[in-house]
């Protein structure tokens, strides 16, 4: 019984030695036969968002993505009390790739009534080949405009004229898979916002994000991020915004959960305006799920 194991294990080694020096060969030849042809990282991240912020990800050219997000929270000794939750932020966007780099998106959020638009352009991407850039790094640009007063914060902001509710975020996403598993990314941020109701309160903000993502296995991975705010509003207390969450792909379609302390999903709105701190002892936090479904417009027109 002992040498029936024994020849099964070096039998496993041998194989596995054997796949390694041919997949080596195999990329020695490559590299001979296509010297000057880059090898990229791919999947990054599996989403264009990691969790509540967005990730490195554009879609390529001629992809639609409709993605539907939401999120539920409980309000202590409210009188509407609801059997799942007490109130629900529901957002629906579209998201199309003009090119394999630049990406163009829209959406509508129900809480405040927040529009906002966006362009996101991958700068640099990385390299497996270990012969050109160790990162990926893509531009975002999103631009909001807030339609009703920020509840619980409804006084941050002037209401006189159109500019006024309006504020711009913009971010350099840095990114860099580490192994096939594990990936992680860092996303200085800028937001500007039109009007401040009180002078003690910045209309510029600076933050910076970090966030990451492990793959488990099959088509699951954790994710979780973090975005700190350096000058945060001094009128009304805020926090951090958090997130932890998982990840699941099905083909062209990518369901997320989250645990989060932060209701809205607008760059502007999370980043600067979360109004609760992430405590699991005291359940003081949001439920998040988002779903996204992938359209291959191209793809069709070929077909055709």
């Amino acid at each position: 019984m002992k040498n029936n194991v024994h020849f099964i294990i070096y039998f496993f080694i041998l194989m596995g030695f054997s796949n390694s020096v041919k997949s080596q060969g195999l990329l020695d030849t490559l590299e001979k036969e296509y010297p000057d042809t880059p090898q990229y990282e791919i999947a990054t991240f599996k989403a264009t968002r990691i969790s509540i912020g967005h990730s490195i990800e554009n879609r390529k050219k001629g992809v639609l993505e409709i993605k539907a997000m939401n999120r539920f929270w409980n309000i202590p000794n409210f009188e509407g009390q609801r059997f799942v939750a007490d109130k629900v932020n529901a957002r629906l966007a579209l998201e199309y790739g003009i090119s394999d780099r630049l990406t163009f998106g829209a959406g509508v959020s129900t809480l405040d009534g927040i529009f906002d638009g966006f362009l996101k352009y991958k700068l640099l991407r990385q390299r497996s080949d270990k012969k050109g850039s160790p990162i990926s790094m893509t531009l975002f640009q999103n631009g909001s405009y807030r339609s009703r007063r920020n509840r619980p914060f409804t006084d941050i902001n002037r209401f006189e004229d159109f500019t006024d509710q309006l504020a711009f975020t913009s971010q350099v996403l840095i990114a860099r898979k580490f192994t096939p598993q594990f990936s992680m990314q860092l996303s200085p941020t800028y937001i500007h916002r039109s009007s401040s109701a009180f002078d003690e309160d910045p209309n510029n903000h600076f933050a910076i994000g970090i966030g990451g993502r492990y793959k488990l296995g099959g088509h699951v991975s954790i994710v979780s991020e973090y975005y700190y705010v350096l000058n945060p509003l001094k009128s009304i207390d805020t926090y951090d915004a958090f997130a932890l969450g998982v990840n699941w792909e099905l083909s062209d379609v990518m369901l997320q959960f989250q645990l989060t302390n932060t209701r809205g999903m607008v760059e502007d709105n999370f980043i600067t305006q979360t109004p609760s701190n992430f405590n699991f002892k005291d359940g003081n936090f949001v439920f998040g799920f988002n779903a996204t479904f992938v359209l291959h417009l191209n793809q069709k027109r070929k077909q055709k």
